[in-house]
């Protein structure tokens, strides 16, 4: 027996459609009420207006009714999965989807990411985590195709390019590269990425270490000319090598068609 659709709940400053208030930022759809409490007063806090669904058919039909600007997917998500839901946004009403997953929703996170979903984050939800994927769709300002060298970074899409070939990338190492790339070639010192990036200027010691080598393991290994060069004692920088980032762009490598 198919459960019943729970009523969706409003929050920010959005109401129903067709009175002339915009859409929400953003859907949830969370079926535990408390963590979705939670996420919204945060989400409510940074000005993302929200609306909360409770499973998957429900969300399906309030992404009809709300036209948020994003959506955010449990997993796993009640009555129809987060997969099957992220496949059917993408047909029919295609707007951008995060999954948040623990240990019992890796399977279906991975599947909905298969299908579409443009990050994959940590569920309960960390607020930090997700407002950055938001920014660019809540700030008309914001800067939507970053490139430096060989690497793209389409900030909107959530997608990173090496020599026009797509990189997946976690969030947390996604937000890094996008700081590096953001302020090539300067000296940026640990405490001020930790605290732009983890809201702290102490976290564990090996935390940032671990990120910065993943990413510059990652864009070298897809070919990028591009580096993070660790200045001892003072903190990284981003560069990328002027002669072999004039070669690889006198012949690009063709990037494929993204779906819209």
């Amino acid at each position: 027996m198919t459960p019943e659709p729970h009523r969706p709940t409003a929050t920010g400053s959005q109401t129903g459609p067709g009175d002339g208030t915009p859409p929400p930022d953003l859907l949830l759809a969370e079926p535990d009420a408390d963590l979705a409490a939670k996420v919204v007063a945060r989400f409510a806090a940074a000005g993302v207006s929200t609306v909360v669904c409770r499973d998957g058919a429900e969300a399906l039909l309030q992404l009809g009714v709300q036209h948020p600007g994003a959506v955010l997917l449990s997993a796993p998500l009640p009555v129809v999965s987060a997969a099957q839901v992220t496949a059917l946004i993408a047909r029919l009403h295609p707007v951008p989807v995060i999954v948040g997953a623990g240990p019992d929703g890796a399977e279906e996170a991975t599947g909905a990411v298969a299908a579409g979903a443009v990050a994959f984050v940590a569920r309960p939800y960390r607020a930090e985590e997700i407002l950055p994927l938001l920014m660019p769709r809540l700030d008309t300002d914001a800067q939507a195709r970053i490139v430096v060298g060989d690497v793209e970074l389409d900030v909107a899409g959530f997608h990173v390019y090496v020599r026009g070939r797509s990189l997946q990338l976690p969030v947390r190492e996604f937000l890094l590269l996008r700081y590096f790339m953001e302020r090539s070639n300067k000296l940026i010192s640990r405490q001020e990425l930790t605290a732009a990036l983890w809201g702290t200027e102490k976290p564990d010691s090996n935390t940032l270490t671990v990120h910065v080598r993943r990413v510059r393991n990652k864009i070298q290994e897809a070919g990028s000319c591009c580096t993070i060069d660790a200045i001892r004692g003072m903190g990284y920088r981003f560069e990328c090598g002027p002669g072999a980032c004039a070669e690889t762009q006198s012949t690009p490598t063709s990037r494929p068609a993204r779906a819209r």
